[in-house]
Order: structure tokens, then sequence, then C-alpha cells
């Protein structure tokens, strides 16, 4: 509420903390569009290898740290979009300037640490010559006086540096707060904050419009006027109060507040979403009427919104995605395995079957905007229909081998409609392949004509 804070004021550190801290949306700003974007789960698909890998991996995610992957990635994100920048370090398992054995992950005491500018004053200032290889890159991570190898840190910046524009709330020339633009308009949302206390305090005030008494007023006047205005503050819904024909009771009009102090307030919620490069929804913490599955046009601007947030998380989430497979997919997993597909994976070492796993290893996000079931089973059943259609049409024509496959084909399709069936449709190709059908009929004693 400072008068220093101006349109185009930068925040320095300590009000960054402050707004992150104390301010109502200051935490609405960083972690919620965070939230938001790890709303779902990711969906894990590791092809051509068993459904044990995924069951290994997720259970690592969520314990890692002693708090889950989730949460710590959450911490990193928020203070980089509070700050501009944050870095995640990884200790344990060796010298915190040695290289990170990913190896030998799985049997260390790994922890993770969630780094402000503050504790990394000095180190992530940034290179700024410009034929330098690491022009406006991290380079390196030092806290405290402790130097961490690359391979052990991950720095996260909230929008890109820009050549030598230093950055208050970063000690650095490196990304921006989400709140450098907004500070004036979360300064402005603070006095709304104000006016809506004020509103309050004299909402229930009530004006007494009393005959003025003579010009004389002795004692037993004055005590009668406060006998009158203490019977009005004391009249509760029941009671009767008696007042002269001249006289009126009133409650303070404040009709005309309503509308300049509404348009107001969402004015300044609107600048603050411009000046965050946030959907205004997200700021006016309006409830969506139709919700995302209707894909109403605010949802679909946040959509577009958490995917941009989801891709600016991509380099911390394969950093532990990393660490987790190589913790989860041990040489002790890989023997269980061994045991129970030995047909696969007897004859093949552990290195290979890790190379594999990992390089199939992919993890994809779902989309934000769940289509309402009614819609899924009616677009279900459309498929349905088209897919018998092509079967009644090519069957009668293909030989039975290729007629088994049609068959199988078909299976496949029911089979992957949930919405429509609950139970899978299991058909034996072979079998099939071989089947007859038996010759219909022809009844006894029919007319030639019924023949013909």
């Amino acid at each position: 509420m400072v008068d220093a804070i101006q349109p185009g004021s930068a925040p320095g550190y300590q009000t960054c903390k402050t707004i992150l801290v104390s301010h109502p949306l200051g935490l609405k700003m960083t972690e919620g569009p965070i939230k938001l974007a790890q709303s779902q789960k990711r969906e894990i698909n590791i092809p051509d290898a068993p459904d044990d890998l995924k069951e290994a991996f997720e259970n690592e995610w969520d314990k890692i740290g002693g708090t889950g992957a989730d949460l710590i990635i959450r911490s990193t994100a928020t203070l980089a979009r509070a700050y501009g920048i944050a870095s995640l370090i990884i200790g344990g398992g060796g010298e915190p300037s040695m290289p990170l054995d990913l190896d030998k992950v799985a049997g260390e005491d790994l922890f993770f640490n969630v780094l402000d500018p503050l504790n990394t004053a000095g180190s992530l200032v940034l290179n700024q010559s410009p034929n330098s290889p690491r022009f406006m890159r991290p380079e390196q991570v030092r806290a405290d006086g402790v130097t961490y190898h690359p391979s052990r840190c991950v720095v996260l910046m909230n929008e890109q540096p820009v050549y030598i524009q230093w950055t208050d709330s970063s000690f650095g020339f490196v990304g921006r707060s989400v709140y450098q633009r907004a500070l004036y308009p979360l300064k402005s949302y603070i006095q709304s904050m104000i006016t809506d206390n004020q509103v309050t305090e004299k909402a229930a005030l009530l004006v007494a419009k009393l005959k003025a008494p003579g010009s004389t007023i002795d004692q037993r006047t004055r005590g009668w006027f406060s006998f009158k205005r203490d019977t009005i503050k004391g009249a509760r819904t029941g009671n009767v109060v008696s007042i002269g024909t001249d006289e009126s009771i009133e409650s303070i009009d404040l009709k005309n507040l309503k509308d300049a102090a509404e348009f107001a307030r969402n004015n300044i919620l609107k600048n603050i979403a411009c000046a965050a490069d946030m959907p205004a929804s997200m700021i006016n913490m309006e409830t969506l009427a139709e919700g995302f599955g209707e894909g109403s046009e605010d949802a679909k601007n946040i959509a577009r919104f958490i995917e941009g947030i989801r891709g600016d998380l991509a380099l911390i989430y394969n950093a532990m995605d990393n660490i987790v497979m190589y913790r989860a997919w041990d040489k002790a997993f890989y023997e269980s395995i061994q045991r129970k597909y030995p047909e696969v994976y007897a004859g093949v070492d552990y290195l290979t079957a890790f190379t594999a796993w990992k390089n199939a290893f992919k993890a994809k996000w779902p989309n934000l905007l769940q289509e309402p079931e009614s819609d899924i089973a009616k677009g279900e059943n459309e498929t349905m229909k088209g897919a018998i259609g092509i079967y009644e049409v090519m069957a009668p024509n293909l030989d039975p081998v290729n007629r088994a496959a049609l068959a199988v084909w078909l299976a496949d399709m029911a089979n992957s409609r949930k919405t429509l069936f609950s139970s899978p449709i299991e058909i034996d190709q072979e079998l099939l392949e071989q089947y007859e059908p038996p010759a219909a009929e022809e009844p006894e004693n029919m007319p030639e004509s019924g023949r013909d």
C-alpha cells in the first residue's frame, strides 16, 4: 500500500514474498495454475513391456523424496512463478560437485531441495556475453558456498530472460515474477478490500430523523433524546418502536455505490489477469457454468493456458522421470520380472532390457477438456455402427481365414468401447477359421415354385 508503488514499479524479492504469503491472490497466481495442470495424472505407456513397469514407476513417483515427485515439481514451479527463477537440487549419492551416478541412485537416500533466488544469489546471474555458448543460460547452482553439478540441479524460469534486464526479485538477469506487471493492480485490489470493509461497517447504519429540540435543553430533555436513540438502537424484529409523526428512521443509502464498486473490482481483476497473462476466469474465481466437459469458451481458454504450463514443466518432469525410472526399475526389480516372464526376459541382460524400456517410455497429459459420457457414448455408438456395416459387407465375400480375422477385428473394436460394453468379447481365431456353418435345410414337399 506504499505510495512508492506506481504503474511500472518492479517488485523486489521481499515484496514478492509478501505477496506470495499474504496477498489474497498471491498463491492463486503462482500455485493455482500448477495445481490445475497436475489435477490429472499423466498417462504412462511403455509399449511391449509388462504392466509391472508402470505400477513400479507410479509407486516410486508417489513416494520419492518422502513427499512424491508431484509436490517437488509443484513447489519448484510455484517459486519460479513467484520470483522469476527457482532451482531444484538433488543431494545424496556422493559429493554435490560430482555428477549424479544414475546407476547407483536406486540404493541411495536422495533428497530434493527447492531453492529460491536468495539461496542461489550470485550463481544464477546468467552470462551476458552474446558470443558465449552459455549466453543467458544457467551454468551452475551454488547455495551457501556449495556448488552443485549440472546433473544434480534443474533451474526453472518464469518467462525468458531479456538481455541486460536485471530482475530485482531474482537477483539476476533472468526471468520475471508473475507479479512484475501486475504489481500496481495488486495494490488496487487491496484498496478494493478496504472499500468492502468500509461498506460492511456502514451497511447496518440507521439514520434517525428526529424532531429537533428547542433552543434551551435542560438535563431532562437531553435524557429523553438519549432514551429514544437507545430504544431505536436496541430494537429488534418483533419489537414496536414509537416515533413522532414528523420523524423517520432510514438505513443509509448505498445503492449508488454498488455499480461503481463492482465496476472497479472487476476491472482490477481483469487488469491483474491481463498483466499475468492468465485467463480472467481463473483470477475472478468464477465457477464455470458449463464446466470443462461442455467445452465453453472460458473452459477452452483455461485449457489452452494449462497446456502451456504443462509445456513449461517438461524440463523438470523429464529430469524426475529419469531418476524415478532408475530407482523403480533396478536390478532387484528386473530379477523379479525375469522370474515372472522367463519366456521373454530369461536370456536378456539387465542393461539391454532397461535401455529398451527407457527408450519406449512415454508420458502424455490427458486433455483437460473431457467430453460428457453421453457424448462419448454417442460417438462410440456411431463408430460401432460403421464397424458392423463393414463386417456385413465384407464377411460374405471372404475366405474362412480372413473372415475370422475380420470377426476378431470387430471384437477388438467393441472391447475398446468401454462406455458401451463393460465385458470384453473373446474369440478364438484359429477355431473360427476352421468352423463351417451348417448348410440350410430345405423344407420337405416344397412346391417347385417355392424352390425357385
